[in-house]
């Protein structure tokens, strides 16, 4: 793991859900996102903001946009299978139209700003489909296999086979790579300008990235769940100290 660079600390954001929360008394739509996010991105010497979904998303995705170095697509519910034309597998979660479109924006208004993006697990599907690709909505369906989503909140361990010469193989290195999972759905078809850097076995893809231009890399599985690899989001933050130099 990378230790953190002294100086300012690059401003990084994190997408988050905004559905039902419980708290005490308190029974209300809230934006939430897991601990781990924040802590893997603070450990690595960055400062990490919540961007839970907007009303007027293009518009709110630029004002944001100013004032972040970096940007996080975190994991969550299922992308909405209209976007790549499809119509609902029964096991698909209930579209989140907000968040689709929230993600969409602050992910087109990265690109063009030149800003570094992680993407991770829905994240990953997500890009995939802002790039006209397609997903598999169910891939016990497809690939005949559960392995990737055990249930019950228990992320399963696979292993990535990371491509030399990507960016990927630069920041955890090429070869087989444990990871953590948690998905149900996957990449069918890839989106164009997008390579993919790292597959399972069974040939699903792992990872995807951008070989020229704006860094960009997202995985299918849950980095922030493993404390000790912080690779993927030492790189992110370092990215987005040299994005903050440049602007």
């Amino acid at each position: 793991m990378s230790a953190p660079t002294a100086g300012r600390r690059p401003v990084v954001g994190l997408t988050t859900y905004l559905e039902r929360a419980q708290q005490g008394v308190w029974d209300v739509r809230a934006a939430f996102l897991p601990q781990v996010y924040l802590d893997a991105i603070t450990a690595v010497g960055g400062a990490g903001v919540l961007l839970p979904p907007q009303p007027d998303p293009d518009a709110a995705a630029d004002a944001v946009l100013d004032g972040l170095d970096g940007l996080v697509l975190t994991g969550g519910l299922d992308v909405d299978p209209a976007l790549y034309g499809a119509a609902p597998h029964p096991e698909t979660d209930e579209p989140r139209t907000d968040r689709d479109a929230w993600e969409l924006a602050l992910l087109a208004g990265a690109r063009r700003r030149g800003m570094p993006v992680l993407g991770i697990c829905r994240g990953l599907q997500l890009a995939n489909v802002a790039a006209g690709g397609t997903l598999h909505q169910h891939l016990p369906d497809a690939l005949g296999t559960g392995r990737y989503q055990l249930g019950g909140g228990v992320f399963a361990t696979n292993t990535a086979t990371v491509e030399d010469g990507t960016r990927l193989a630069d920041i955890v290195g090429a070869g087989d790579l444990s990871v953590r999972s948690y998905h149900h759905q996957g990449i069918d078809r890839v989106g164009d300008g997008l390579v993919v850097s790292a597959r399972s076995d069974d040939g699903l893809p792992q990872a995807i990235e951008t070989i020229e231009g704006p860094w960009f890399v997202a995985v299918q599985w849950h980095p922030e769940e493993d404390a000790a690899d912080r690779r993927l989001f030492a790189a992110l933050v370092a990215e987005a100290r040299r994005f903050h130099a440049t602007r």
